[in-house]
């Protein structure tokens, strides 16, 4: 019998397995996010990060193992029910249209999230509610200036941004950022960073990334998975010092090997 989720949990995997014919690449793994959490998920390449992300969101159904979402189970619901019971995914609406603005984009997504549904092209002075919260949004990821440019000329540091915004708007109460940084370059990420570490309270942040610099930074709680299954879980010092967490990032010639091991 699965373990109940321990304290305040507001999502909880128990005993995740999942098998690809002979091959497992997830091995009873249980990871409870804490309501408000900022918790990370860590481990080298190949270490089914992504297999595990994609069992949470309903991309994957798992072999073995339950999901639970604010104490409703949801291990076998679609991802877009999942999307409407509060658990967003940066990963999954990344799909940004390039011909549309940002503030287009946001429109588009808050109106969806209000049910107004088609209403979203309608010109925005026609929903003031509409209006200010894109207002909002583009002003907390710092987006007002390129409002109304097509998403596809924006830096790509921008269109990052402009994700996580999407994300918001769909009001979750988990956010998934799966990798907010991969492939920002450096003159843009200190924007990204401060964003992603201004995150509202009440939203309970899972992140999956390989950059130590923003994990150490974002982080209270981490857990380290190694070849599909959870190595150990703790504060971020405590991680630092661990020389199983080292080892295994020494040992798979990771360049983040140093970093780990001074933390």
């Amino acid at each position: 019998m699965s373990a109940a989720p321990q304290g305040n949990a507001v999502l909880s995997a128990q005993g995740l397995v999942m098998r690809f014919g002979g091959i497992t690449a997830t091995h009873n793994v249980s990871l409870d996010l804490q309501r408000g959490a900022r918790h990370a998920l860590i481990g080298p390449n190949g270490a089914g990060k992504t297999t595990l992300v994609n069992l949470l969101t309903g991309v994957l159904q798992p072999t073995e193992g339950r999901i639970v979402l604010d104490g409703e189970d949801i291990t076998r619901l679609a991802p877009h029910q999942r999307v409407k019971r509060g658990m967003v995914r940066t990963f999954q609406i990344n799909q940004l249209f390039d011909s549309l603005t940002p503030l287009q984009t946001l429109a588009l997504a808050v109106s969806q999230q209000a049910g107004l549904g088609a209403k979203w092209w309608q010109p925005l002075g026609r929903n003031r509610a509409v209006a200010e919260r894109c207002e909002q949004l583009l002003e907390q990821f710092h987006l007002s200036e390129v409002m109304d440019q097509p998403t596809r000329v924006l830096a790509y540091g921008k269109r990052r941004l402009l994700e996580i915004a999407v994300a918001l708007a769909c009001e979750p109460r988990v956010l998934l950022l799966d990798e907010p940084v991969a492939g920002v370059p450096a003159g843009e990420r200190e924007e990204l960073l401060q964003t992603v570490a201004a995150l509202p309270a009440d939203v309970s942040v899972l992140l999956i990334e390989h950059d130590m610099d923003l994990v150490f930074s974002f982080a209270t709680t981490m857990t380290v998975l190694v070849n599909g299954a959870v190595l150990t879980e703790g504060k971020p010092e405590e991680i630092a010092a661990d020389p199983r967490v080292k080892a295994v990032y020494l040992g798979h010639g990771e360049e983040h090997g140093e970093e780990v091991a001074h933390g």
